[in-house]
């Protein structure tokens, strides 16, 4: 099978430039004319472009539906999660057979049959093309449930209370906000964020009152630096609600005592350039994370009367080799989620006698992380364990015997048998000669003869870490033979800040020729060849995609572009769009002559030539809050205007969704059927 183009008609999209103009140099946008979503030309172009993929796509129909088929199959669909504890209630999510979306429970503690549905998502989806519930809260006295609902998929969201004790939803509704809410402690008080109307950035902070209108909410804090978000939590002692003010490279904390709701919030430590800490509170003081002469972090704590940094006392030092990660604080304990060699690690460190040590764990290739622990006074911790061929597992970890407790793995119906496949762990030189891990996972057995074809995955931006964890889905590539293969590539925190630090700003070329290595190396390595070669990235990775075709597009067979962040120049010059402002130390601000030529030099709808490119498909959501639908549109407008080759070039925007694509259980697997059926096709797999 493959996928022919000939005799169908390709869209094309109206050539209407227009003239933009920085310091000096003029761009002309053929497309800008497409960021109009209520021009009926704009609605017609995407339209064009779904019917036309869908007309290349339709041979491998049958595929598709055997794909999804295959991938639902291996769901347990009548489920549960791990219960955990918090106060007198035990609290757990399950789902239904043949149900889309979960159902939010609790039990009374010692009583595990006389089930309290809290939320059942599946009502409120009814009749919905998108559902998104978030924020879920239970009040102190537990007697209350807040939760925020999306319907259309830009992360836009309203506040529902429910009371507990009967089940009737209370008047009170919070619209226009985001799904970040916290309660006080008197539990009638909710302290949530709004966003900007239209940059959506995290900027105001809210009280309300149940039994009052949204009109009457009290701003108790306003975010006026517009390269800083804000959000609301509450700290592991319970004791203080917190506002959090962050930016890429700085951050900035208020407290005030949940029993005192109408207080005034107290600053912390005023916000300093290049200085990130993040702080919870237990017992009777403060822990403080931070990065003040401490790269990769160092563990503080702080009496709670007294915050500034000379009251300090350092807990955990700064490592060179060890990022210092999230932590939870127990009552005996002190939890460590480390990053050290890339590998997600954990570290138990009793608080008055000896004895800190790692959980130590068998495979090469893994991802270990905190998972939910609401009761500080007890001797277990909840911890996740995946691997590529392990599936999520869910542990209690007795600290003082160190002995664990499987509570949980994911079942994976099917016949599924984790010796089956394979992982490993290589390095890769980059060309400035940084070594660069990249994991790898397949059928057990297979030949490196350059036979296989091998899938390619990036991300490499905000110090994302994208770790080797468990996909059931990715199953259906691996049993025909692909390889999959993760990048870890600068611009992600794998292996420290330092790592991230390096492909930001005017270093963000590594990440390209870091990944542009890693799929050298594999060929080099008999793994592919690159006429067997795919690569795929989103949002971010949707950038990182799009620089590598145009800097070696011989080199990958197919590319699959989820959600790109593509046209940079432009939405970084403009501050009206959401996310900008508060990514120019990501980035660099356009505005500035050095930045400008620097992002110039790798946006991809900027650099787009007439050559050949390897087979595309761009997938993009016409409701996307964080890379606007736009941005992949136009690239694939310019793309199919200038490019060369015969090889397919496919948009899909999803009408109905935003930037994680549609909602639901098993519905998103119908997009992940079509980027597998793309890639198989393309492979030579069918």
């Amino acid at each position: 099978m493959t996928l022919c183009t000939k005799g169908i008609q390709r869209p094309r999209a109206r050539i209407s430039p227009t003239r933009l103009e920085t310091h000096g140099t003029v761009r002309l946008d053929d497309y800008y004319w497409l960021r109009d979503r209520e021009h009926p030309d704009v609605t017609d172009y995407l339209q064009a472009e779904n019917d036309y993929t869908a007309a290349v796509m339709a041979p491998t129909e049958t595929l598709q539906e055997t794909l999804f088929d295959e991938i639902k199959g291996r769901i347990k669909q009548t489920d549960m999660s791990v219960p955990y504890r918090e106060g007198d209630f035990t609290y757990y999510t399950r789902y239904e057979e043949g149900r889309e979306y979960p159902i939010h429970c609790r039990c009374a503690v010692g009583d595990d049959v006389a089930e309290v549905v809290l939320l059942d998502v599946n009502e409120l989806a009814s009749g919905q093309d998108f559902c998104q519930v978030s924020g879920l809260e239970v009040s102190p006295d537990q007697g209350l449930l807040a939760y925020a609902v999306d319907l259309e998929g830009r992360r836009i969201y309203t506040i529902h209370f429910k009371d507990l004790n009967n089940g009737e939803l209370l008047n009170d509704e919070l619209r226009g906000v985001t799904s970040n809410l916290v309660w006080a402690g008197d539990n009638h008080t909710v302290f949530y964020t709004r966003q900007d109307p239209t940059t959506l950035r995290w900027w105001r902070v809210y009280r309300h009152r149940l039994g009052t209108t949204q009109t009457d909410d009290v701003l108790v804090y306003e975010e006026s630096d517009e390269t800083f978000n804000c959000e609301v939590g509450k700290s592991r002692s319970k004791r203080f609600v917190l506002i959090a003010s962050y930016q890429t490279v700085s951050t900035e904390y208020h407290y005030l005592e949940a029993d005192r709701p109408e207080g005034a919030f107290l600053l912390f430590l005023a916000r300093e350039r290049d200085h990130e800490y993040h702080i919870d509170h237990f017992r009777d003081r403060f822990y403080v994370r931070t990065n003040r002469d401490a790269r990769n972090f160092k563990l503080m704590e702080v009496p709670e009367a007294r915050t500034d940094p000379t009251a300090w006392v350092e807990l955990i030092p700064h490592r060179e080799e060890v990022l210092l990660g999230p932590f939870e604080l127990f009552r005996d304990h002190l939890v460590i989620q480390e990053r050290r060699k890339g590998l997600s690690r954990l570290r138990v460190r009793p608080w008055s006698v000896a004895g800190e040590h790692d959980i130590s764990f068998d495979e090469t290739v893994f991802d270990a992380y905190l998972s939910v622990n609401r009761e500080p006074d007890t001797h277990l911790l909840r911890f996740g364990y995946e691997s590529l061929t392990t599936p999520t597992s869910t542990y209690d970890y007795d600290m003082a015997r160190r002995t664990r407790t499987l509570l949980k793995q994911e079942e994976v119906l099917g016949g599924f048998d984790t010796s089956h496949y394979q992982a490993e762990r290589l390095t890769v030189t980059a060309p400035d000669g940084e070594e660069i891990p990249v994991s790898l996972v397949s059928k057990a057995g297979i030949s490196r003869d350059g036979s296989h074809p091998l899938l390619l995955y990036g991300y490499g931006a905000y110090g994302i870490c994208v770790d080797p964890t468990f996909n059931s889905a990715r199953l259906s590539l691996l049993d025909r033979g692909f390889v999959f293969a993760i990048a870890h590539i600068r611009g992600g925190q794998d292996l420290g800040r330092r790592w991230y630090d390096d492909g930001r700003l005017g270093r963000k070329r590594n990440t390209f020729t870091d990944f542009i290595a890693c799929a050298e190396h594999l060929v080099s390595e008999a793994y592919t060849r690159p006429e067997r070669l795919f690569a795929m990235g989103g949002s971010a990775g949707g950038l990182l995609m799009g620089a590598v075709v145009n800097m070696r597009p011989d080199l990958f067979a197919g590319v699959v572009a989820q959600v790109p962040f593509v046209d940079v120049v432009t939405t970084m010059l403009d501050d009206s769009i959401p996310l900008t402002t508060g990514e120019y130390d990501e980035w660099g601000d356009p505005s500035e002559p050095a930045a400008f030529e620097d992002i110039l030099a790798y946006s991809p709808y900027d650099n787009v030539e007439a050559k050949d490119y390897p087979a595309l498909l761009v997938l993009a959501g016409l409701h996307d809050s964080q890379v606007q639908y736009w941005e992949p549109v136009k690239w694939v407008a310019k793309l199919r205007a200038l490019k060369t080759d015969g090889n397919p070039l496919l948009l899909k925007t999803n009408m109905d969704a935003g930037h994680s694509g549609v909602s639901g259980r098993y519905r998103r697997y119908r997009e992940t059927a079509l980027q597998y059926a793309f890639l198989l096709v393309q492979a030579d797999l069918t």
